[in-house]
């Protein structure tokens, strides 16, 4: 009987449910009331399965599109950011009436820098230039970071959301892939379409070809993976391979050179070089650079290929420093971002404003043919000298040392985990590395496109420090995080 008046309520609540849609769409134009179960089904999942919504969420990620209002500054993606939003909201709820977090993820040291570079952010905000402007940055750095570091860290605890995790991102960024290359051979692959092909889904070709670059050392891992079947496997080659030609034909070159040197770091590792003599090297070389700069700079002006179409005049291209408008606006954006810091050493102009007040410290002999005074082309170009002009010597210093931070974590948890470990820490590791490589000519942290695998990446290593590396003491790998 009490089975008849479930179904009973099941058939009254949907037919009001029609109903009220129905007089909403015909009588006032309202069609936004279609959406309640969908919101209900979500909410539900927030109270019941938040690692759900945050592989969700990372699934959405590739396939998000940006709304930006240039009246007030302030741009949305949707409908990832404000499912993070969510997330943060309730991990903030959490932690304030709980207080139930573990201490082994909330007391490693990238949290404590995390926490140092959150907290300088908020100071630089209260002296920014503008500060609504930097209250939004640094609430979407939370919501980045909430989501796929701290909440993430604590889901990798169960290695099979690390998979999850990476393959989600994976498919749907090979979707579109698929759909920009398909759209793209009808252009005959022109290079200067291929700047835009990728849109609504990436802004440009630069933030498109870092994304392929971070998952490519994560599909070539995948390959080789440690137990998968011969299907996983297959699909993972598929992927690589679309993925390959997607970052061919997104013209990036910063994405290539990215590649090039993860390549090298793990040939490094590979062979086990000593750090002290990659130390040595790396002084070695940079005083090399100094010492012989000017005849350098001078080589550099003498290249006069441009980018194009063809790939090895395009590779050609990435050394001209005399011609090619691309390069030349970076330098641009350089020297603007260091005349900002020259005039804020200490706390910068404030987070996330450099777009809006750089324009007044370009000069005219640097301007290029793609330079704007309109604050709605791009950033610093610099993940390093971004910070440099928006919080100032700090800003900086927090983002080395946090490289830093993520290099030793990552390779001593290589070092010392099991088969599967390895091969997950140095995929993230690798993938981490095309970003930080990525990041000395374009800066896409203050996008989910990026920001979801980057501190994703991040939260795999600390996990896995954390929990996947002493095997012998299974108290340790199984204690509940609700628990601490």
């Amino acid at each position: 009987m009490k089975e008849k008046y479930k179904i009973l309520w099941v058939y009254l609540l949907a037919a009001l449910f029609l109903v009220v849609n129905f007089y909403l769409v015909l009588n006032k134009d309202v069609y936004w009331f279609f959406l309640l179960p969908l919101v209900l089904i979500m909410l539900y999942y927030y109270l019941t399965s938040l690692d759900t919504i945050i592989l969700f969420i990372t699934f959405l990620t590739p396939f998000a599109v940006n709304i930006l209002d240039m009246d007030v500054g302030l741009g949305i993606s949707l409908p990832t950011e404000p499912l993070m939003f969510g997330v943060l909201l309730l991990f903030l709820a959490n932690l304030i009436f709980e207080n139930r977090y573990d201490r082994r993820i909330s007391r490693h040291p990238i949290s404590y820098i995390i926490y140092a570079q959150l907290i300088w952010m908020f100071f630089t905000m209260l002296t920014s230039e503008m500060p609504i402007v930097s209250l939004k940055y640094l609430i979407s750095r939370l919501w980045f970071v909430v989501p796929f570091y701290f909440m993430a860290a604590m889901i990798f605890k169960n290695r099979t959301n690390i998979h999850r995790f990476l393959w989600l991102y994976m498919i749907a960024l090979g979707v579109v892939v698929i759909y920009t290359v398909t759209l793209h051979s009808q252009y005959g692959f022109d290079e200067d379409v291929g700047h835009w092909i990728m849109s609504p889904f990436y802004n440009d070709h630069t933030a498109y070809g870092a994304a392929l670059a971070m998952y490519i050392p994560v599909a070539f891992g995948l390959v080789f993976f440690p137990g998968t079947s011969n299907k996983m496997r297959t699909l993972a080659s598929i992927i690589l391979f679309i993925f390959l030609v997607g970052i061919i034909f997104s013209y990036g070159r910063a994405a290539w050179i990215s590649l090039i040197v993860a390549f090298g770091v793990f040939m490094l590792v590979l062979w086990r070089v000593r750090f002290y003599v990659v130390l040595i090297t790396v002084v070695v070389v940079i005083g090399l650079f100094l010492s012989f700069q000017q005849e350098i700079i001078d080589r550099l002006e003498k290249n006069k290929q441009d980018s194009s179409a063809n790939f090895v005049e395009h590779i050609q291209s990435i050394t001209n420093i005399s011609s090619d408008a691309s390069n030349l606006e970076r330098i641009n954006r350089w020297q603007a971002a260091i005349r900002l810091f020259d005039e804020r050493p200490a706390v910068g102009w404030g987070p996330g404003t450099y777009q809006f007040v750089y324009s007044p410290f370009q000069r005219a002999k640097e301007k290029t043919i793609i330079s704007t005074n309109l604050g709605d082309m791009g950033n610093a170009h610099s993940e390093y000298l971004g910070p440099l002009a928006e919080m100032g010597i700090p800003g900086m210093l927090i983002v080395l040392i946090l490289l830093v931070f993520v290099m030793i974590t990552g390779l001593r948890v290589y070092k010392n985990g099991d088969r599967e470990v390895k091969f997950l820490s140095m995929m993230s590791l690798l993938g981490l590395i095309t970003y930080f490589a990525h990041g000395v000519l374009n800066n896409f942290l203050d996008t989910d496109k990026l920001s979801v695998p980057f501190w994703g990446f991040i939260a795999i290593l600390v996990s896995l420090d954390v929990y996947h590396l002493d095997k012998t003491n299974p108290r340790e790998t199984e204690k509940p995080a609700s628990n601490e």
